[in-house]
């Protein structure tokens, strides 16, 4: 099973639509920006905030790249 099948068949026990591919980088790049500036364990739990939070992706994102102090590189 790939990544995305996993996170795919998850999403539909859960009862909530799988994420779209942008969605899916957006959380990519968020888990990167949280780990590099981090640790590791940063990368999951911060992922897992921006349920808690209710806010998107992007919003999530553009909040960590502020936190690690980089610029926003949208291409």
């Amino acid at each position: 099973m790939t990544g995305t099948e996993w996170i795919t068949a998850f999403a539909e026990r859960l009862g909530v639509p799988a994420p779209d591919d942008e969605t899916i980088e957006t959380l990519l790049e968020l888990a990167s920006v949280a780990a590099h500036s981090s640790e590791r364990l940063a990368a999951p739990l911060a992922c897992h905030l921006v349920g808690v939070a209710g806010i998107t992706p992007a919003e999530a994102l553009a909040t960590a790249r502020a936190l690690a102090g980089t610029a926003a590189d949208d291409g």
